[in-house]
């Protein structure tokens, strides 16, 4: 089971290339993983039928009780049948309904496979949290398949619904999940079924919560509305989604949980109104509509109503009519959906106003649409009856509310017939003064997976006694009635035969009075839905623009004074009230004098910050605070935090210096004398507070440190350096963690310095200043005023003539360079002293890096210090040689490393499940030429993971704030020939 779901995920990573290469019968090679799965699961048959399970189990997350655990049952073989068999039949229909000209096709493809591997996973899965997940990757993959024309308003508004609508139902019935598995003492949804929890409150409010994602994710009111939107997508993908998949899971959770918690108040009530209710509002609304595809829409919805009732009643009876509507419902309403997409493929349009007369241009299409139609409106001798007359006598054999439930399943069947009659007449029928409307001839291949599909209602109608072992085994988890329901076509004329007698005579009513029945439709019709939703977002965008106006000022100071305040306020308060000093030993001053010596140094250079004016001593002066931190770290005997700490302080300031550069060099606040000395004891008693709080805490510690203990593990290992093994090692989780934050937290902000489109190398030309060489610019061979001799050169590239801006033959008195770009320069603008440092200092500082890598096993270093260190050699190029310079030197884009970096540290903590679980550690002993005795471990690779971010971290930084705002120092320069004008 789990490689069937890993095939369509793997497969799905491919299917770019694949349509690149194939065009659309690339379709065909993607329809294997679920026609495969769609196998496995019939010769399966048998054994669940007969009540057998079939399981697969991994110990994911122990200490959480969360496995990787799959089960295959009779409700799950059912799912899967459905899930893999139809979701073969549209990838198979892809291949006809697309074209090689397609756009994006590569990309739908994969996320459609990827869909059907997270639906097989969703169905499978015994564990609530692994069920979480694939029920939020189909939520993900569903928003990418409604917005696959992103560049239509429509898509990607119906896309943004669907997710926020799913998504927050999920995270509902997540926190549910997680009350229930609580309750229950196990995750286990097969253990839970067994022997579930006593009924209380708490179970009473997981059940309501996991009910809320169960209902939003089949479009049961209030939360229909994204269902109907949801058709701006791709036809095959409501043909799947909207059918036969992603609708049908909210109904599949309701259906496995109801043996244990239909008794659980408010189960019941709560499942039959509302699902009663949604199967009338949505016939209601089917009825109206004009375009073929929200025909069915609506009628889907009001179809999963009736679902979401059978399901919830939570009978012997009820349930086995459930688990046949289920399979009926996909049967009839994935090849309707179909159907409309060939008519719009064939016509260019689903207006039904607009269609007259294709039932004899495409006689065998609407044979097909009939025979689905005629199940979806129950006619004998079709699977489509047979489920219903199993729905209605279960109810009428049921509770008070089961035949209430009941009621509505009759006034909605008759709406089913009438939105069935107005379907085919609109899609087939000669309409009086309507034209004929015309139809290219439609392939066999085209039409062959709906009708295979309106095939099976056909032979499953007569044949359904057969399915009788397989639903019956689903429904034999809740107590067998005396006389049990047996799944048959004809049970004789009784009262249920005679309910949809009626209920076919009310549909055809309908049907005849539809003008009327428009008229009173828009009579009573209420704001849509859609509109209330557009309407509650526009009010949380004003809500929170007014909040963001009123607490966001501008005023970093404001803010910083806000937060500390608030901080300060709590600690107080807790200090106060708890008296925590109690029984803490007084805290030594220092431990040597040069403690002392530097921290009252660093103290004073702390102070000297409240009062400084100029921006640029503001940064010196932290900076200085940072290095004397850092000493401290030195007296203390902590070299790896010193070196960090040094290296983040040197980063940190040049970087602030880039930013200073387009920053007037005052500070501009003009604020008066009172609110300094507010300001200033807010800023001294945070700072006493934080080092009470921190002397406080130390001293309450009772436990024994974990400090020899983690000396013990690193000496165990054959290590010496405790800090570098606890980071890539013993806590590489936090490391993990730590890395994709400051990988996303540096695109966030280069992305906001570049607004729309990144800088590199080779861009946009830019005139040289004042002062410049006419031909300095030597990355712009695309330019029109760049030398023929020079295009596509770089500057490593182009002699010591060129480099210096000489022209041709004039080499008489060349320039002596210490830089590949410092001739980009103008002589004002250069320091030789500078360029000759940075020239001897860049390879030596970039193999002192590498050293820092690799002995951090057992000396001061690690992947962070030598990355930043990496990163200090190519600022210093930048600092030397400008722009250009640094564009030399890296000739990659610095979100190479970032990527690399992550898919490194990624991969080697993957690589650890080989052993059972994430980051497990792996050494390798040797012996290499030249080399010696060697060794390399995983933490070593990690590192390397680490090194390499933190490197592309900081060369886009220095990118954004330093090559960014050269060049927009450069465009508001003035030219020299406005200069001479």
């Amino acid at each position: 089971m789990s490689v069937l779901i890993l095939c369509h995920f793997a497969l799905a990573l491919f299917a770019a290339p694949l349509v690149r290469r194939w065009g659309t019968r690339a379709f065909l090679v993607l329809a294997l993983p679920p026609a495969a799965a769609a196998v496995w699961a019939l010769t399966r048959w048998s054994t669940t039928a007969a009540g057998g399970t079939d399981t697969t189990e991994w110990r994911w997350l122990p200490a959480y009780h969360v496995d990787w655990a799959l089960r295959l049952d009779a409700l799950a073989e059912l799912m899967v049948l459905l899930a893999a068999g139809v979701g073969t039949l549209v990838l198979v229909y892809c291949a006809s309904y697309f074209d090689d000209r397609s756009r994006q096709l590569g990309r739908f493809a994969g996320n459609l496979l990827a869909f059907a591997g997270a639906m097989l996973g969703l169905v499978l899965a015994d564990d609530l949290v692994l069920l979480y997940i694939f029920w939020e990757l189909t939520t993900v993959f569903s928003y990418l398949l409604i917005g696959q024309t992103s560049d239509h308003k429509r898509n990607r508004r119906s896309a943004l619904q669907a997710l926020t609508v799913t998504a927050l139902g999920g995270l509902t019935m997540l926190v549910g999940f997680l009350l229930l598995g609580h309750e229950a003492g196990t995750y286990r949804i097969s253990a839970i079924l067994a022997d579930p929890p006593p009924p209380s409150a708490a179970l009473s409010a997981a059940v309501v919560l996991i009910l809320v994602g169960a209902l939003s994710k089949s479009a049961i009111w209030p939360f229909s509305l994204w269902l109907p939107n949801a058709m701006a997508a791709p036809t095959p993908v409501s043909a799947y989604l909207h059918a036969a998949a992603m609708v049908k899971a909210g109904v599949y959770l309701v259906a496995r949980l109801a043996p244990a918690f239909a008794e659980i108040t408010p189960w019941r009530p709560l499942l039959l109104v509302l699902g009663s209710l949604t199967m009338l509002l949505g016939g209601w609304r089917a009825l109206r509509m004009n375009d073929l595809k929200l025909v069915l829409a609506y009628g889907t919805v009001s179809q999963l109503g009736f679902l979401t009732v059978l399901a919830g009643a939570g009978g012997h009876d009820t349930g086995l009519a459930a688990t046949a509507m289920i399979l009926g419902h996909a049967l009839f309403k994935a090849p309707l959906f179909l159907v409309t997409g060939i008519v719009d493929h064939a016509t260019g349009t689903r207006d039904l106003r607009k269609l007259s007369g294709l039932g004899r241009r495409l006689p065998a299409v609407c044979a097909v649409a009939v025979l689905a139609g005629a199940s979806m409106a129950a006619v004998p001798p079709l699977l489509g009856f047979a489920a219903k007359e199993a729905a209605f006598q279960t109810l009428l054999d049921g509770s008070t509310g089961d035949r209430w439930a009941l009621a509505a399943a009759v006034a909605g069947s008759a709406l089913t017939t009438a939105y069935t009659l107005r379907y085919l007449w609109g899609a087939f029928a000669r309409k009086p003064g309507v034209p004929d409307t015309r139809a290219h001839p439609v392939p066999a291949a085209f039409l062959a997976p709906p009708a295979v599909l309106a095939l099976a209602c056909l032979v499953l109608g007569p044949g359904v006694p057969r399915l009788q072992d397989l639903l019956g085994a689903y429904a034999a988890q809740f107590p067998e009635p005396g006389h049990p329901y047996h799944l048959a076509l004809w049970h004789g004329a009784g009262l249920a035969l005679g309910l949809s007698a009626a209920a076919w005579a009310g549909g055809v009513l309908l049907f005849l009075a539809s003008g009327p029945v428009l008229r009173v439709g828009h009579a009573l019709a209420l704001r849509s839905a859609d509109r209330v939703f557009g309407g509650m977002l526009l009010a949380l965008e004003r809500t929170a623009l007014q909040c963001t106006g009123l607490v966001q000022r501008g005023s970093l100071p404001a803010y910083l004074v806000t937060t500390m305040s608030v901080v300060l306020a709590g600690q107080i308060a807790v200090l106060v009230v708890d008296e925590p000093w109690t029984g803490t030993p007084a805290p030594r001053l220092w431990d040597h004098p040069t403690q002392a010596a530097v921290a009252l140094l660093t103290c004073a250079v702390a102070l000297l910050c409240l009062g400084v004016r100029r921006r640029m001593k503001a940064v010196v002066l932290a900076g200085l605070t940072g290095y004397g931190t850092a000493l401290l770290f030195v007296a203390q005997g902590a070299p790896d935090l010193a070196l960090t700490q040094f290296c983040v302080e040197t980063v940190s300031m040049i970087v602030y210096v880039l930013v200073l550069r387009r920053m007037p060099v005052y500070f501009e606040e003009n604020f008066s004398r009172w609110r300094r000395l507010m300001r200033m004891p807010v800023a001294l008693a945070g700072g006493a507070a934080v080092a009470v709080v921190l002397w406080i805490m130390a001293g309450h510690r009772r436990a024994e440190s974990a400090g020899a203990a983690m000396v013990e593990e690193t000496a165990h290992h054959g290590l010496k350096d405790v800090v570098a093994t606890i980071l890539v090692d013993l806590r590489a989780w936090d490391t993990m963690g730590e890395s994709a934050v400051l990988a996303a937290a540096a695109v966030g902000v280069t992305s906001l310095i570049y607004l729309h489109r990144r800088t590199d190398a080779a861009e946009q030309p830019v005139l040289p200043l004042p002062g410049d060489h006419p031909h300095a610019a030597l990355r712009t061979g695309d330019q029109p005023h760049a030398a023929p001799h020079t295009a596509s050169r770089t500057a490593w590239q182009a002699s010591r003539y060129e480099s210096a801006g000489l022209p041709s033959g004039d080499e008489g008195a060349p320039e002596r360079t210490w830089l590949a770009a410092s001739a980009t320069l103008a002589p004002e603008r250069r320091s030789l002293v500078l360029e000759v440092v940075a020239r001897l200092i860049f390879h030596p500082v970039l193999v002192l890096s590498v050293y820092l890598l690799l002995c951090a096993e057992n000396l001061p270093g690690g992947g962070f210090v030598a990355g930043l260190t990496a990163g200090v050699a190519f600022i210093a190029r930048y600092l030397a040689g400008g722009r250009h310079e640094l564009a030399d030197a890296v000739r990659f884009k610095a979100g190479l490393f970032t990527g690399l970096g992550l898919f490194l540290s990624t991969a080697t903590a993957l690589g650890g499940l080989g052993e059972g679980t994430v980051l497990h550690g792996w050494t390798w002993h040797g012996h290499l030429p030249l080399w010696g005795d060697a060794h390399l471990s995983t933490a070593v690779l990690f590192d390397c993971g680490v090194y390499l971010l933190v490197l592309g971290v900081v060369l886009d930084i220095v990118r954004a704030l330093g090559a960014r705002i050269d060049r927009q120092i450069e465009r508001a320069a003035p030219r020299p020939e406005e200069g001479r004008a």
